[in-house]
């Protein structure tokens, strides 16, 4: 670590992270609080106008900003798209797994089709983009990447039993890619939300009886503000945690702590 490094080890300058699954919600905060230290951000999803609109958003103020129109779960697609990253716009040194969905049915009706979807969004787009990026990170023997977990990787929920499975599934991948490719010097970490307000969540903020119960069930007594996953992302991402890999951080409230 030289001497600048000391002085400000959480100093993303001159760094770039891509980031799945950004043009709203959790993604396109990270990606705001990734710019605002110092890093180039790749935005990623599915929705052109939308990309470019939340790309906008960013430009506007000052920051570094390319997009990457591909789907995380069309592994033709990520390769292709990875490469071209690498080599017209710029090597990829912080990778962000985000994109995910959500869906909500009684174990026993759940339909087959929505299990496949909430597979291949939350679980599957994880390891063909993270393994298309560390084709890339390995030789250069560097990386961060930084899976989005949840609560449900630890804890279950009624009529979301499947979207807790892709979840733990991600948190042990992330532990699984820190035994394959730390000694490549590339840290794998994850961070598992709580609950906070976004486009996702919504039919649960609105919810009253929901809303009360989980404000009971949190220490922290609210929900969470998106941009308050930055601070753990920005570590995760910087050479303040160098030698933290294959960690799983709760960002939640207390809400696993609790019971």
């Amino acid at each position: 670590m030289n001497k600048s490094d000391r002085r400000n080890p959480f100093d993303l300058t001159g760094s770039r992270a891509l980031i799945t699954g950004s043009s709203k919600g959790i993604g396109f905060a990270l990606a705001k609080g990734l710019a605002e230290a110092g890093a180039a951000i790749v935005l990623n999803g599915r929705d052109q106008d939308k990309l470019e609109r939340a790309a906008g958003e960013l430009r506007n103020e000052g920051f570094t900003i390319a997009t990457s129109i591909f789907d995380a779960t069309e592994r033709d697609a990520v390769v292709s798209s990875i490469g071209k990253i690498e080599s017209e716009i710029g090597i990829i040194d912080i990778l962000v797994n985000n994109a995910g969905i959500q869906y909500r049915a009684p174990l026993e009706d759940f339909p087959a089709d929505a299990w496949e979807r909430l597979i291949n969004t939350n679980l599957s787009s994880v390891f063909h983009v993270s393994q298309a990026v560390a084709k890339y990170m390995i030789p250069r023997m560097t990386g961060k990447i930084i899976n989005i977990c949840s609560v449900q990787s630890q804890v279950g929920r009624s009529t979301i039993a499947p979207y807790a499975a892709t979840k733990g599934g991600v948190a042990m991948l992330t532990k699984g890619m820190c035994v394959d490719w730390a000694k490549y010097g590339i840290q794998i970490n994850g961070i598992a939300p709580g609950y906070f307000t976004t486009e996702m969540n919504r039919p649960l903020v609105e919810n009253k009886e929901f809303s009360d119960w989980l404000c009971k069930r949190t220490p922290a007594g609210r929900w969470g503000n998106v941009d308050e996953l930055c601070g753990t992302a920005v570590f995760l991402a910087s050479k303040a945690s160098t030698f933290v890999n294959g960690q799983i951080i709760y960002v939640d409230g207390g809400l696993t702590s609790s019971v």
